[in-house]
């Protein structure tokens, strides 16, 4: 990966920071981003010691704003004149219902409308770049959405099932939009894996989060497949593909619906615009 600019959002804490460390100490330079900025600054040393000669740059946005993912895109654009990975790895758990400033439900705005536009700013320097890739993290808990609220999506119950099931939608319809261009787009279930994600938590929810943890993998587990998917030959031939475990699986057939793909990045045209 040397020589290569790889940047990795939620990159932090949790999968993001090991997912950045492990791209480090193949020889990438890293751009971590998180919205603490003195948990970014323990994460930059931490993946400086692992990897010592590793361009490491920390940038901070609270990817729960529009503006705030347009100011860090337009940072991004200034200060690096090439992308090849883009990691689209943030993502929240929100059990109750509340909005960001923009008006949006809390989990779809950050988990994927966030993505959705910084994805969107950054495409130019991907495709400059190419052959390039973006990689959004999503999760086998879409298997259990059965029909998409069209009308309350936006603004209606939280549902982290359904803002991962829109990770696998968007990166079906990025695929075919980038067709041609030496940008592939992939997306993947990390596994259960022992992160802070849930980490607000209450009641009874908070103790069965407890009592699965033993259970849970670890982050090493959780990076494994999005580093291959930025790493690896053979993944640059794939796109528009769902994984797990580095292993490309089939996600449910509504993920794999077209025209849910094709309709719901209309619709994060609109919201975001």
């Amino acid at each position: 990966m040397s020589g290569k600019v790889c940047l990795v959002t939620g990159g932090t804490s949790g999968i993001g920071r090991e997912t950045a460390a492990r791209l480090a100490e193949l020889g990438a330079t890293l751009v971590v981003v998180g919205r603490d900025a003195e948990r970014g600054r323990a994460a930059v040393k931490e993946i400086r010691h692992r990897a010592p000669s590793a361009e490491v740059d920390l940038l901070t946005a609270d990817m729960s704003s529009l503006a705030e993912v347009r100011r860090l895109a337009a940072e991004v654009l200034e200060k690096y004149h090439r992308l090849d990975v883009l990691d689209n790895n943030a993502g929240v758990i929100v059990l109750k219902r509340q909005f960001t400033v923009d008006g949006y439900e809390t989990m779809f705005a950050v988990n994927h409308l966030a993505p959705f536009l910084l994805t969107s700013l950054l495409r130019e320097r991907l495709v400059g770049s190419a052959p390039a890739r973006v990689i959004s993290v999503s999760s086998n808990v879409h298997s259990s959405v059965k029909r998409i609220p069209w009308n309350e999506l936006a603004r209606g119950e939280p549902s982290y099932p359904l803002s991962k099931l829109a990770n696998i939608l968007f990166t079906v319809e990025l695929a075919k939009r980038l067709t041609g261009t030496g940008v592939v787009a992939n997306c993947l279930h990390p596994g259960l894996i022992r992160t802070q994600l849930g980490r607000e938590a209450h009641g009874v929810a908070k103790l069965l989060i407890a009592a699965a943890k033993p259970f849970m993998g670890t982050v090493q587990t959780g990076a494994a497949t999005p580093v291959y998917l930025a790493s690896a030959p053979e993944a640059a031939e794939v796109t528009g593909g769902y994984f797990f475990r580095s292993k490309q699986i089939e996600p449910s057939s509504l993920a794999r619906d077209p025209e849910a793909a094709a309709r719901l990045w209309a619709l994060s045209e609109e919201l975001v615009a």
